[in-house]
This record gives structure tokens, sequence and C-alpha cells, in this order.
């Protein structure tokens, strides 16, 4: 691993230690002001469609989320392509509230790196509640 993937990947740990932590200071370090935040999903209809998410919308739960509600997001692998100023990387995941399994799927994130730092600037995932293994 190159030394931008390694700080790209860093990037993205240290977004899920800010998630699993409620540290949505810690979250904002990690991303850029202009983020964009997507899910793919299927609709109760069964059709595939993308619903975009309000980072500060997602902030907020993340900060008012109860103390005795337990989150983890179990990244499964890393697959990252970077040069210095734009990364992706993939990331399998399954997902638990209170060690209980709600959810799998996939993350892709887009990084750029402004000559000091690597931010996230979009964010794609799928979930799943079947078929994750």
């Amino acid at each position: 691993m190159n030394i931008n993937q390694k700080n790209a990947k860093q990037a993205v740990l240290d977004f899920f230690d800010g998630f699993h932590k409620g540290d949505t200071s810690k979250i904002r370090k990690t991303i850029d002001d202009n983020i964009v935040m997507q899910t793919i999903a299927k609709t109760k209809e069964g059709e595939v469609k993308t619903m975009k998410t309000n980072m500060n919308n997602f902030l907020e739960v993340i900060h008012n989320r109860p103390e005795d509600q337990k989150w983890l997001e179990k990244l499964l692998d890393f697959k990252i392509e970077a040069d210095e100023h734009i990364a992706q990387i993939w990331t399998p995941y399954e997902f638990y509230v209170n060690d209980q399994f709600s959810h799998c799927g996939v993350n892709v994130f887009q990084l750029f790196n402004d000559g000091t730092t690597w931010r996230i600037i979009a964010i794609a995932d799928t979930r799943k509640r079947k078929g994750c293994k």
C-alpha cells in the first residue's frame, strides 16, 4: 500500500472512529464542506433508487444517538485506488445495533487531498438485510 492509499484509508478509519463514538467533531475533520452522501436501496415496490442524505441531518442523528445505543459498522475489506490528489475506497460492511445484525452492504468513498489532508468528498452506500454472507 502506497502512502496515498494509506493516508486516504486513515481518513475513512477516522470517520468511522468518530461515527462509533458519536464524535461529530472528529467526523467533521474527515469530510469536505461540499460532501455528497447517497444511499442506493430498493423501494417497497422493488425499484432501485438513490436517496440523498443531508450531511447536517446525518451528523445530528449521530450526535443525538442515545448513549445506551451502540452502533458498529464492521468494515470487511478495503479496495483502494489513489494518486496524490484523489482516491476511491470500496468497503463491504456489516452494520450492528447493540450487537444485533441490522444490515450489510458496500460503501464507496471518494476523497481528495488538498496537499496536507485527505477529506471525504462523497459517500455512497448500499443496504440489504439478506444475502450478506
